[in-house]
């Protein structure tokens, strides 16, 4: 199976399926020096582990990190970072049944088109528990990012037709404490109380028709300086638009405005520049004539472009948003045909998310910090001051 590589510079290999033995990642590119430990790496895991609200599968698993390779006293040795996540809870026999036909929203039928073979137990290889390498090799991006002072905030901005109503502007503004503090009170990942409640009873109510239900995640990223990204094939948006459509429930993915810009005009569209006092302590964003940063520093009035103008960032919050489908596995029965041929009315039994959204705000954060530290890393050598710099350092 090819395919299960991601970067070039900072490069992960995810493996493993749902009911085998465990799940794990090798990070292959991580500079040495970071301090690291595995409850760096626990703390992401535990964002997206199962069974921790009656909205997320029951399946009880600790989802344990071990850091096998590339750690030495607490610091990255620059050589490949190998950790693994053993399944403890697997009950195989909740899908022996489905082995003879085809689950509706599933890869059931796509993996027998393509290998003429498939792992039916809870989707082998594409399912979601696949997520955990993503995670485990997210966490360590994000710590090499937050050294560079770059910082995410991730969250349910809709669950079902239930959208949170703070603009962007508003949760940057917030304090990061309490905003975090509100994200954690509440299990489906909402910026608001309000609507957290009312994005519940509508999930009950899905759930009490045996039905499931999708979302929308936003993902604001501060802290990146203009320049990151390559302007044809290795743009940054591109770039993060295949990564997160590589996440198997995310249908739609758009930036900034995204599909609003449509029936926009270019007046309202574009975001106009104005130059602003450079900051205290200059961090290499500010435009430059070879001699330093020259005595202002250009912003943009509004942020329609959501960060990124010609697949390179311009210095703005990156804000982009993922749409995630409703859980193809639910009790209502749904019309399907057999490996053989016939027609018939199935009702997924198992263990199932009624709701993969609020599990999922982590591993979109973490692949959005994997693209953004493999084009930092690639951007070390886009000019010959930055090569100059490198080899002083």
């Amino acid at each position: 199976m090819a395919g299960s590589t991601l970067g070039t510079h900072f490069k992960i290999m995810t493996w493993g399926e749902s009911h085998g033995a465990g799940i794990g990642v090798v990070v292959d590119g991580c500079p040495a020096g970071l301090p690291l430990c595995e409850e760096d790496i626990q703390t992401f895991l535990n964002r997206r582990k199962p069974g921790q609200s009656r909205y997320s599968t029951p399946r009880k698993e600790d989802d344990a990190v071990q850091i096998l390779s590339g750690i030495f006293e607490g610091r990255t040795t620059g050589t490949p970072i190998s950790m693994v996540v053993y399944n403890r809870n697997q009950q195989s026999r909740d899908y022996s049944e489905i082995a003879g036909y085809y689950r509706p929203g599933h890869a059931d039928y796509t993996f027998d088109a393509k290998y003429g073979f498939r792992d039916y137990r809870g989707g082998g290889r594409s399912s979601g528990r696949e997520t955990i390498g993503r995670v485990a090799a997210g966490a360590i991006a994000c710590k090499l990012l937050s050294c560079l002072g770059i910082a995410f905030l991730t969250y349910s901005r809709a669950i079902g037709p239930v959208t949170a109503a703070p603009s962007v502007q508003a949760l940057l503004s917030m304090d990061r404490e309490e905003l975090t503090a509100l994200l954690d009170s509440n299990p489906l990942y909402m910026p608001d109380a309000a609507k957290a409640e009312e994005a519940r009873a509508y999930l009950d109510a899905c759930m009490k028709r045996q039905d499931s239900a999708g979302g929308i995640i936003e993902c604001i990223i501060t802290g990146v300086p203009a320049g990151i990204g390559e302007p044809v094939f290795d743009k940054l948006d591109a770039r993060l638009a295949q990564a997160i459509f590589s996440i198997g429930a995310v249908k739609g993915f758009e930036v900034g405005d995204g599909f609003a810009a449509a029936t926009a005009t270019g007046l309202s569209n574009n975001d106009g520049f104005v130059c602003a006092p450079p900051a205290p302590a200059d961090n290499g964003s500010a435009a430059s004539n070879g001699k330093g940063p020259l005595p202002h520093s250009i912003a943009k009035g509004s942020n329609h472009a959501g960060g990124i103008l010609g697949g390179i960032s311009d210095g703005s919050p990156i804000i982009f948003r993922a749409a995630v489908k409703p859980t193809p596995s639910i009790a209502a029965p749904q019309q399907t045909v057999t490996r053989s041929g016939e027609n018939i009315s199935v009702s997924i039994k198992g263990r199932h998310d009624p709701i993969i959204v609020p599990r999922a705000v982590v591993v979109v954060e973490a692949m959005a910090a994997l693209t953004l530290i493999d084009l930092i890393l690639e951007n070390g050598g886009s000019t010959l001051e930055k090569l100059q710099q490198l080899h002083m350092a």
